[in-house]
């Protein structure tokens, strides 16, 4: 039995010829990158609306200027600002402007480096007055409570669930503005 007869016979057909396609036109430079510019351009339409669909039911808050505007890189260059001429008003606005200058932080009054959270900022500035300092506290709770609901325990939680100094030096600015507001 010959190796041939062991193999399937397979049908070549004869190659015809066709007639080649003429090569296309040459683009210039321009003409390729306004089609560039055309393809990016509805892939780019294309992607923003699937983006919106798909965050369309994610809810959202309105960003706060305050917390996104920072201080100044050289706060203590700063002069402290005209006082208040309330008692409390002037306690919160000289707890601010120590929370600015000095440094802020959470989880204790004072830390190991000297920086204080907001209640320790209120103590150090009514130096010793403790009625002055309760006042200031009061405040601050009721400014704090203001912008985040009654769901606020006390000044000292409120310090400590933030990981910046942004918001709680805000919050004592505008408890500053509130005392002043109410006379205090």
């Amino acid at each position: 039995m010959s190796h041939a007869s062991l193999s399937p016979a397979i049908d070549h057909p004869a190659p015809t010829t066709t007639q080649a396609a003429a090569p296309p036109a040459e683009l210039s430079l321009e003409e390729r990158l306004a089609l560039v510019n055309a393809a990016m351009t509805a892939r780019l339409d294309e992607a923003a609306v699937a983006y919106e669909v798909n965050t369309a039911h994610i809810p959202t808050k309105p960003v706060d200027l305050a917390d996104v505007v920072t201080v100044p890189l050289t706060p203590t260059l700063q002069p402290p600002p005209a006082s208040y001429p309330t008692p409390v008003a002037a306690l919160l606005q000289r707890a601010h402007h120590r929370l600015l200058t000095g440094s802020w932080c959470s989880g204790a009054l004072v830390d190991e480096d000297g920086a204080r959270c907001m209640l320790g900022a209120i103590r150090a500035e009514a130096r010793g007055d403790k009625g002055l300092e309760a006042s200031a506290a009061s405040v601050l709770l009721d400014a704090i409570r203001r912008e985040f609901g009654d769901d606020v325990d006390s000044v000292p939680s409120f310090n400590d669930a933030h990981g910046s100094a942004r918001v709680p030096l805000r919050m004592v600015d505008q408890a500053a503005s509130l005392a002043d507001a109410r006379g205090l």
